[in-house]
């Protein structure tokens, strides 16, 4: 180590010399390997070394060669982490002498150097930030002061990158120094001192006293109240938009004091103030919205009157002669007069962005929006700036986007009513007509903005397409031609034409598609690729449009098919793959609706798609385009089906996932449409490759390979002849997956019942059976606990064979019945009564004697497992015979009170069975009044559970019969038991179901009283309310359309902490805290976090916040809810979240620094942990909230997170987590 180290100091001794040298190159290399040498680890300089450094760096600053010195910038940037404290300070001071040099090259590279210094400092080493910063200060207020103009600009340039880095570093009477000196600043002749100074008293609000915040403001105050020149008005109106930019926090609360001000002067004749007032006012919409609430009228009147502003101008085209009187006028005043003097625009323009900031974050003013701002914007239109237009148009899209938002989660009933959609209806026409008149401007801009446009109006309201399609074809018909629009028009107008297509309205589109075919056969023709694939695309669906295979036609397209076909063929060999790939899939569209006018040319075609097909890069899309010509009603002949099956097979055992399943589901379609042409022995091939596709690993290719299996079973059975050996070893591997469920379950049963059908030697019905239950008989005893799944599975197989071969049926019951006694084992006796459930959902199973006591005997097992699983083979059962089971179930639940839960599981079964869909219901509605009665003579059970299911069986039942039933649930919430009418309101939230249903009208009238139980006495029959209403927020928020105003401070009013639910309870030596309210509390957040993901626009986010900020310091499982809740609304609703920050960055703070006591248990260190990883993901996502720099607050936690070795693991975890996702 001392051989390195006096190897580092004699490096740096030779290199100083070579410093020295007249030779600017060697200069330049002898610093550069300085640099190399510093930043070396095991480099430390003693003192005289680091002077001479020093001292030869700042000379070098001063050196003739423009390289040198920069480079010898670079290295005072590394050298300054080496040195002392005092070697940094005296670079500091030289440069900040040398900044004010009077030589501008000596002036120029100190000042960059300075800026080097400054980005270098490092932000934990507070005194020696402290010092030079303060040194800094002090220096570059003695420049602000100097009278040269270019000093002074530098200064204040260095000044603001100060105070943005280290600002915090620096005291209150430095501010008060920088204050003092940039004040005057704000009348300097020179503007961009005068800009330079405004950025640096808007940085210093971010971090300065409130004393010198105070003297700020005063300031700011005076300069607009006192007559100053227009220049300096402008300098103090764009000073208050930096202050409140940078910190709005503070601002807000003298938002009446200098909002009526700004207004004033936006009124005055001066163009430059006049769009600094309206820059301001954004910033006030964008960072204050709850402050200006009560100016938002005189906002918008403004904007609007400021949208209009054109005083060089006349937009009446009515009246030529007058208008060319007005022109002569105008050059008679102002000879000299030119657009390049004219600066009105930048007014416009200023008032546009400033509406559409208002229409972005004040949906709750749609309505009047669209009365008062909607039609001037129309009008506006005819913006004769391309900019400004554009601008225009923005604003109106976003009028359009917010409707589209707000109203998403509406129900139709309330679209009917008075609402923004209806407006925007009334107004369609004007605005399709302005827009018209726009496609054919010369602006190519325009044009562009104008399909946006259209895109975001369709979007909103799709009927308008085929309302107002003929007024917009002449536009696209112009935008079309290649010599009246440039590239990017073009490719516009394609992608426009082709999400209209899209909406699938071909009757509106198609008196128009004659005019259409031949310019979009032209764009095909087009030189640049992107228009001929976006032409190709467009082809496509017009083809779609021109025939329609499922509808008639008005179309003459005879007279196009032969110019389409040959179009697209010239387009089969291009040398774009892009284009090869699209003009495949538009050859196959053509096929798939014109192959009985292609006859002559279908083979040719054919055989080129072949070859598509064996070629590596086009393969995938050639399947997309055989699967699109299998599937036409025309039935087109496929006479390269077998040699497509043969390339087929050897993609199944590709790497590439989306190949083997495109490549499983064409198989299984040509198979199906074209069986009687295929050759059995190239369907070997396939088999061969199958095997390996059916794995846990990959769900959907197993499920999709099941299907393939199941269809050649039906169409070509003898080629599973030998599958017991190759295919059936992995299908029993599926069968014991615990992921065997939903979908893949039905195909795994439909591949039994096809093959069962087969009849093929060793696969019969009894082969099968005895495949299927094999597992169960031969698993060995620690299986039998851990593949409980395996029963479930395997019954609903051997069922599904069972139903096919019903002739078998009743044999197999009686079979599995014997194994239904106490001395049989659980495992078997589970497995044979879930067999006979499965069974008799389908098979009437009433003949078979002493069914029905066999499987009341099971309920005296001592297996819980057995028990609800006899319970559930009657609720099936019940469903093959329900007059004969159904009375005896509801019999049953009167007369054996022991097992009376057991019953209604069965009956539960029942009912949710035959509820969805409302098809089946007819066929339980005789026995409802019946069922009914029974289980409202039980609703006050002593037992949860008991309580529970006569609920879901209640509101299923409702489901049913809502006009008869609901009105009797409406009578029984009145109910003096809170017992009963805790299980009312639950039996309620049981209606609420994901798709429509007959009952949400009734609901819609009727769910306010259910929901009043909010304010029940009884903590149940509330919490069991929010349950309800979280219910209705999550599937049909359109039932509380007009409920929320007076619901939601109900449910405020539950996440409020109530001490007199806590209490204290003894046990043994300890005292254990209850708290009997953090259930309800937790149901509360619940339904907040519901609202906050499903209607946000419709609540004050505000009162929102205030009651997300008592639950970050509540219960662990709130502060969980809670902490999710911030990440959401920091995406949703930043400006919000940025106002309300100091309050919530309070609560995650306390978590970050929770301890707890060593004597604890473990889970508490768990809980904790859990805590602070959720208290940082939620830091993370405030972390990305615009200008969230701006809040001390948050700046302070960040630090105190770097400074904890322990929180900044877990931070920067997270963050790596969420950058990778």
């Amino acid at each position: 180590m001392a051989d390195m180290m006096a190897s580092s100091f004699q490096n740096i001794s030779s290199l100083l010399e070579k410093m020295q040298s007249p030779d600017q190159d060697y200069r330049f290399m002898a610093i550069s390997d300085m640099i190399v040498q510093i930043q070396k680890d095991t480099v430390k300089l003693d003192d005289e070394t680091e002077q001479k450094v020093v001292r030869m760096l700042l000379k070098l600053l001063e050196d003739r060669n423009g390289e040198v010195q920069n480079i010898a910038v670079k290295c005072l940037g590394v050298l300054i982490k080496k040195i002392k404290h005092e070697r940094v300070e005296t670079i500091v001071m030289d440069l900040c002498k040398n900044a004010m040099s009077e030589k501008d090259r000596i002036r120029d590279i100190s000042n960059i150097g300075l800026k080097t210094v400054i980005s270098q400092l490092p932000l934990a080493s507070g005194d020696l930030t402290r010092n030079i910063c303060e040194c800094i200060v002090i220096e570059l207020v003695k420049a602000v002061k100097w009278d040269n103009v270019s000093i002074q600009f530098e200064a204040l340039e260095l000044l603001a990158d100060l105070l943005n880095m280290f600002g915090n570093f620096v005291r209150s009477h430095h501010m008060f120094a920088i204050l003092r000196a940039i004040i005057p600043k704000f009348c300097s002749p020179r503007q961009a001192v005068q800009k330079r100074s405004v950025a640096v008293c808007s940085v210093m609000v971010r971090f300065c006293d409130d004393v010198v915040y105070k003297e700020i403001i005063n300031h700011m105050w005076n300069g607009l109240t006192i007559n100053y020149s227009d220049s300096d008005i402008h300098t103090y109106i764009q000073c208050i938009f930096g202050i409140c930019r940078e910190a709005h926090q503070r601002f807000s609360s003298h938002i009446e004091e200098f909002l009526p001000m700004i207004l004033q002067y936006s009124l005055k004749e001066d163009d430059d103030i006049r769009e600094s007032c309206l820059l301001t006012l954004q910033i006030f919409i964008q960072k204050c919205p709850k402050e200006i609430t009560t100016h938002l009228s005189e906002i918008i009147s403004l904007c609007m009157d400021h949208l209009t502003y054109d005083p060089n101008y006349n937009y009446d085209y009515e009246d030529e002669i007058e208008n060319k009187c007005n022109v002569c006028a105008i050059n008679e005043d102002s000879d000299n007069y030119s657009d390049d003097d004219d600066t009105a625009w930048k007014v416009r323009r200023a008032a546009a962005k400033c509406l559409e900031l208002l229409v972005t974050n004040r949906t709750e003013m749609l309505m009047e929006f669209y009365q008062i701002l909607s039609p001037a914007l129309i009008t506006r239109f005819k913006e004769r700036d391309e900019n400004v237009k554009s601008d225009i148009f923005q604003t109106y899209a976003a009028l359009l986007k917010q409707t589209n938002l707000s109203t998403r989660h509406l129900s139709a009933s309330f679209l009917e009513k008075e609402s923004p959609v209806i407006m925007l209806q009334e107004q369609a026409p004007h605005l399709i007509k302005a827009i018209c008149e726009q496609m054919k401007q010369n602006s190519m801009k325009t044009r562009r903005d104008c399909f946006n446009l259209l895109r975001t109006l369709f979007d909103v309201f799709p009927e308008a397409l085929n309302l107002y399609i003929s007024d917009i074809i002449p536009g696209l018909l112009y935008c079309l031609n290649k010599q009246k629009s440039n590239n990017s028009v073009l490719l516009d107008t394609l992608s426009f034409i082709h999400y209209i297509l899209g909406f699938h309205q071909v009757q509106a589109l198609q008196p128009h598609i004659n005019e259409i075919i031949p310019l979009i056969l032209n764009t095909i023709d087009h030189d640049y690729y992107r228009i001929t694939v976006e032409g190709l695309l467009v082809l496509q669906e017009l083809i779609k449009a021109m025939r329609p295979l499922n509808a008639s036609s008005i179309c003459n397209y005879g007279l196009f098919i032969k110019d389409i076909y040959n179009c697209t063929f010239v387009r089969l060999k291009h040398s774009d793959i892009e284009v090869k790939e699209q003009a495949i899939l538009t050859m196959a569209q053509i096929i798939s609706n014109f192959a009985d006018f292609l006859q002559k040319d279908l083979s040719v075609c054919l055989s080129l798609l072949l070859d598509r097909l064996r070629n590596d890069i086009t393969r995938l899309t050639a399947i997309k385009a055989f699967a699109m010509i299998a599937m036409s009603p025309l039935r087109v002949e496929l006479p390269v089906v077998n040699e497509a099956i043969l390339i087929l097979s050897s993609f199944l055992h590709q790497n590439q996932r989306i190949l083997k399943v495109n490549t499983i589901n064409l198989l299984d379609c040509l198979i199906r449409n074209y069986y009687d042409h295929i050759n059995i022995d190239y369907l070997n091939h396939v088999i061969d490759e199958l095997p390996v596709l059916l794995n846990e690993l990959d769900l959907h290719i197993a499920q999709i390979t099941l299907v393939l299996l199941k269809t050649i079973a039906q169409y070509h059975p003898s080629v599973l002849q030998g599958i017991t050996e190759k295919i059936f070893p992995e299908i029993m591997k599926l069968l014991k997956s615990p992921l065997l469920q939903g979908t893949m379950l039905v195909a795994m049963q439909q591949f039994f019942q096809g093959l069962v059908k087969c009849h093929l030697q060793g696969l019969g019905y009894n082969d099968l059976l005895q495949i299927l239950t094999n597992p169960i008989l031969q698993m060995s005893d620690k299986k039998k606990n851990k593949n409980k799944h395996i029963y479930y599975t395997l019954s609903k197989c051997v069922a599904a064979i069972t139903v096919v071969c019903r002739n078998h049926a009743f044999a197999v019951v009686n079979q599995f019945l014997q194994n239904i006694n106490v001395g049989v084992s659980n495992s078997l006796c589970l497995f044979s009564l879930l067999v006979i459930g499965e069974i008799g959902r389908e098979i009437d199973l009433t003949s078979i004697n002493h069914l029905k006591d066999a499987i009341l005997q099971s309920f005296l097992i001592d297996s819980e497992e057995v028990k609800i699983a006899a319970s559930y083979a009657l609720g099936c059962i019940a469903l093959g015979n329900l007059q004969e089971y159904l009375p005896f179930i509801v019999q049953e639940i009167e007369t054996q009170p022991d097992q009376q839960y057991l019953v209604l599981l069965s009956l539960q079964e029942v009912i949710n069975s035959l509820s969805i869909p409302q098809e089946n219901a007819s066929e339980l509605l005789g026995f409802i009044p019946e069922i009914w009665q029974q289980l409202l003579l039980h609703c006050q059970s002593p037992e949860e559970g008991i309580r529970g299911v006569i609920s879901e069986c209640l509101g299923k039942l409702t489901l049913m019969d809502p006009t008869r039933l609901l009105p009797e649930l409406e009578e029984h919430v009145k109910n003096a038991s809170p017992i009963m009418r805790a299980v009312v309101v639950l039996a309620i939230k049981y209606t609420i179901v994901e798709q429509d249903h007959p009952i949400d009208s009734f609901l819609r009238q009727n769910i306010g009283q259910f929901l009043n139980t909010l304010q029940d006495p009884d903590l149940n029959v509330r919490r069991a309310s929010l349950m309800l209403f979280n219910s209705v927020a999550h599937n049909k928020l359109f039932l509380l359309e007009d409920l929320l105003d007076t619901i939601l401070p109900l449910i405020y009013n539950e996440t409020k902490v109530n001490e007199f639910l806590i209490q204290e309870v003894k046990m043994g030596p300890f005292k254990h805290t209850v708290d009997e309210g953090l259930d309800i509390r937790k149901a509360a957040f619940e339904c907040m976090y519901t609202l906050l993901n499903k209607c946000i626009d419709f609540i004050d986010v505000y009162e929102f916040l205030n009651h997300i900020e008592a639950g970050l310091k509540d219960h662990y499982d709130i502060k969980m809810l809670t902490y999710l809740m911030v990440e959401h609304l920091a995406q949703l609703r930043p400006k919000e979240v940025l106002q309300e920050m100091d309050n919530i960055i309070q609560p995650l703070s306390a978590t970050c620094t929770m301890k707890v006591s060593p004597r604890s248990v473990q889970q508490e260190f768990e809980r904790l942990d859990e805590l602070k990883k959720c208290a940082m993901r939620t830091l993370l996502a405030l972390q990305k909230i615009p200008n969230i720099e701006t809040n001390l607050s948050f700046n302070e936690l960040l630090m105190q997170i770097k400074n904890s070795p322990d929180l900044t693991q877990i931070f920067e975890s997270h963050s790596v987590q969420k950058n990778a996702h």
